[in-house]
């Protein structure tokens, strides 16, 4: 245990539960399930119109340049206009059905349960996300995650998304947490990496692509959540 550190904050998604893989699964149940076939060529096809499209949307949510409604709407519609739907009740219907598949995927990022074991005699653990509500809860009751955590905490109680400083300050507060014995560990340098740095929280940035980033130096770095053991 690394003195110091008493809160940890873990970013869900791609962090902990494999997003990626999961999502990707789900998408291709719909393209079936759906018969997109009759439209789009491939499932990959479809996917690299839909995947591009949803992560730009969810950088417009992340700075409060689209509500949430927009986000999910859009994200379907991109996919469904040139099919010749535009019907708002069919896309929420459909995104439903896409969340609601989500919980009940359960691949995690190689090494989670094994490091949250090892963490948890020392130190109070939270999830601190931008996912919507009704979804975060169950993806981790259903994938294991759920007993190593404290609190959930999301941009929907905080008003506020990763990564404003708003929402890690909310996060402190509402978990007794002090800023200097924090720390947040997450995939993304946006919202995890740069949020967190901008609230004078320490960091871990979990990087498996081994991407760059040179505006400064995250607290920490590992490209495989294992390698977080060394670290606390």
């Amino acid at each position: 245990m690394k003195i110091g550190y008493k809160s940890l904050f873990f970013d869900l998604d791609d962090t902990l539960w494999d997003t990626q893989y999961n999502n990707k699964e789900c998408l291709k149940e719909i393209y079936i399930d759906y018969k997109f076939a009759r439209h789009y060529e491939s499932f990959e096809a479809f996917y690299n119109i839909y995947m591009p499209h949803n992560l730009k949307l969810w950088a417009h949510y992340r700075k409060h340049e689209i509500d949430r409604k927009t986000l999910i709407l859009e994200r379907f519609l991109h996919i469904l206009r040139p099919m010749g739907i535009d019907d708002e009740d069919y896309t929420l219907k459909l995104n439903h059905d896409f969340l609601q598949r989500t919980t009940t995927k359960t691949k995690l990022i190689p090494g989670a349960i094994d490091l949250l074991k090892y963490l948890r005699p020392y130190y109070r653990m939270f999830i601190l996300s931008n996912g919507f509500r009704e979804i975060q809860s169950l993806k981790m009751e259903n994938s294991g995650l759920s007993p190593y955590f404290e609190k959930i905490i999301l941009s929907e109680d905080a008003n506020i998304q990763k990564p404003h400083k708003g929402i890690f300050d909310f996060a402190l507060t509402t978990t007794n947490s002090r800023r200097k014995e924090s720390i947040m560990i997450g995939d993304s340098w946006e919202a995890d990496i740069e949020g967190a740095f901008q609230s004078k929280i320490d960091q871990i940035w979990f990087n498996p692509d081994k991407l760059e980033h040179k505006k400064f130096h995250a607290t920490y770095q590992v490209n495989t959540l294992l390698q977080i053991k060394d670290i606390l």
